[in-house]
């Protein structure tokens, strides 16, 4: 080697050498290094929007970077949902889903992303409660005397949903098998005219959540029989679940859940996954979501992911025994 070059190979050798010894945390920027994008596969003003607002609270000041709430609605939650799974896996772009991001396999023959292995599970954030209502015309004052009159008349009750193959006509068609009876499902755009067309009695019931129920059947235009969850509602203690109303084993919630893309750092993570559970914690914000119906959830992203597994394959089998096939 020439003489003059010795120095310079040996100072370039030394500097390597003191990179590959600093900490890996050292070498590449704490996260988070930019602002977060929190896409919402929902349109404004859903049941989704307050939960991912109160998300974001407190975040500016501890970390430092900004957290955009992105809603990207469309083609039943796959546009915003597929963003989120092809963007960088870096922790700085995530997802706030529900449970309809697990009944997507079941009705969708071409699926642009695998629900199980293209997301990394962060952790679950809220269940929001369902409820089983009908028109007060319906000659039923309990879950029992609507499967009697169903069975009177097959085919002759109506029940309404957001829509075809979204988690509420799944919780309808679950309802159809568990109890036997014959009931036509009719899908509305949203959950608005799903609701009044049970009010104005085009349909016989609905099973939606308890916080869009509760002033209707507060002001008498909605007859609630039964609560879909595993528990009684909080906005509606007196009323029964569908389990405790003769269908031991019947559960359906609305879960919300935050996901980033499949190899997205386990730092970051942990992050939101601790501030999470830290934020639901907060006596102010286990306020907030009982005023909205909402049962705070929280626990590790092994258990969410485990619930995805365990949802994918549920909603798989509901979709079948109701003869549903993949579009």
């Amino acid at each position: 080697m020439n003489r003059r070059a010795l120095p310079a190979a040996c100072a370039l050798a030394c500097m390597l050498a003191v990179l590959c010894a600093l900490p890996a945390g050292a070498q590449s920027p704490p996260y988070p290094s930019r602002p977060i994008r929190l896409v919402v596969p929902y349109p404004p003003g859903g049941a989704i929007d307050p939960i991912a607002r109160m998300l974001i609270q407190r975040l500016d000041e501890t970390w430092g970077q900004p957290v955009v709430v992105d809603n990207k609605p469309g083609a039943g939650t796959l546009i915003g949902t597929d963003f989120v799974a092809k963007a960088a896996p870096d922790g700085h772009t995530l997802a706030l889903v529900a449970t309809s991001f697990t009944v997507l396999p079941a009705v969708h023959a071409r699926m642009p992303f695998d629900p199980v292995k293209d997301f990394a599970p962060i952790g679950l954030v809220a269940y929001i409660p369902l409820m089983l209502v009908v028109n007060p015309q319906v000659p039923a004052h309990s879950v029992t005397e609507l499967i009697e009159l169903a069975k009177a008349r097959p085919g002759q009750l109506y029940f309404s949903s957001v829509g075809n193959g979204t988690s509420q006509h799944l919780a309808g068609e679950l309802f159809k098998s568990m109890a036997g009876v014959n009931i036509v499902h009719v899908p509305y755009k949203g959950s608005g005219p799903s609701t009044m067309s049970v009010v104005s009695g085009e349909t016989s019931m609905t099973i939606d959540t308890v916080f869009l129920m509760a002033p209707l059947i507060k002001a008498g235009k909605l007859r609630a029989l039964a609560s879909a969850g595993a528990r009684r509602a909080p906005l509606a203690p007196d009323v029964p679940t569908l389990a405790e109303s003769g269908l031991p084993g019947y559960e359906v919630a609305t879960w919300v859940g935050l996901l980033a893309p499949a190899g997205t750092p386990n730092d970051a993570v942990q992050k939101w996954n601790q501030h999470i559970n830290r934020l639901l914690q907060i006596p102010e914000m286990r306020a907030q979501q009982s005023s909205q119906g909402m049962q705070p959830a929280g626990g590790s992203p092994e258990q969410f992911g485990e619930l995805i597994r365990s949802e994918v394959a549920r909603w798989g089998k509901v979709a079948r025994q109701a003869g549903l096939a993949a579009e």
